[in-house]
């Protein structure tokens, strides 16, 4: 019984050792790496391997939001592959009421909604590191990819005797798309089911200012414009010209990480 008491002893004593060896370890690792992100900050200088970020935007005629990763071939120089959904929206929409309450707004004379879908890669170029920790680094990004457009029909909702149905335009009654009694306009869930592909390509140029605190989190606001050409003229609106070619500007704000 002595021996099994002692034995049992020494196990825990062991135990007990390298559990606190092990806890030592990671606490010295955790305190190197945080000397080393205090070099870096002091330095100014961002250095990592990959990225992943997550922006939102506001172009000059709609919004959207896109995922980027990155990987870094050098501390100036990057390749970014981004997935980006907007919605583009045409300079001449207008939402107007019903006189009925509690009715959905709607266009007049909207034919489609306009969802460009882009992937791309992008490449990444330094133009001005951080000074310091408080400093701000500058990038400039270019490329393109490819660019999906998808067509959503736009649906109103027409008075039709004592019945409400919905009308876009190019169906057989698209009369009273225009000149029928509108009480509202489409449902969110309205037209999914009937979307229209258009393929294209695209070209995008930006400046990225990144005033992070720290350098493994991204904090930034990216300044840009995109250039969108598309096989077919999008329909948009009724009775307005359609454009096959899209030029616009836009602002984002970016978060996410690296390492």
């Amino acid at each position: 019984m002595r021996k099994i008491l002692f034995v049992f002893m020494i196990l825990s004593f062991a135990l007990n050792s390298f559990s606190q060896d092990s806890r030592k370890q990671r606490q010295q690792q955790k305190r190197e790496h945080v000397n080393d992100m205090i070099k870096q900050q002091e330095e100014g200088v961002i250095t990592y391997r990959k990225s992943f970020l997550f922006g939102a935007k506001l172009i000059s005629d709609g919004y959207g939001i896109f995922f980027e990763l990155g990987r870094a071939s050098s501390v100036k120089k990057a390749l970014l592959y981004q997935l980006e959904i907007s919605e583009r929206k045409h300079i001449k929409e207008e939402k107007l009421n019903s006189y009925y309450s509690n009715s959905v707004p709607f266009i007049f004379g909207k034919e489609n909604f306009f969802y460009p879908v882009k992937l791309g890669v992008q490449q990444q170029q330094l133009l001005g590191n951080k000074s310091n920790k408080n400093g701000v680094a500058i990038t400039a990004n270019y490329g393109g990819g490819v660019a999906i457009g998808l067509l959503r029909p736009y649906y109103v909702q027409i008075q039709d005797g004592n019945q409400i149905t919905y009308v876009k335009y190019n169906s057989p009654d698209s009369a009273a798309f225009l000149g029928g009694r509108i009480i509202g306009g489409p449902t969110t869930g309205k037209g999914w089911n009937e979307l229209t592909v258009v393929p294209g390509l695209y070209a995008k140029a930006a400046v990225r200012f990144d005033y992070g605190s720290y350098n493994e989190v991204i904090s930034a606001i990216e300044v840009g414009i995109t250039a969108d050409f598309y096989s077919k003229k999008i329909p948009q609106i009724v009775y307005n010209p359609e454009k096959q070619f899209f030029f616009s500007g836009y602002v984002a704000i970016l978060f996410g990480k690296r390492k």
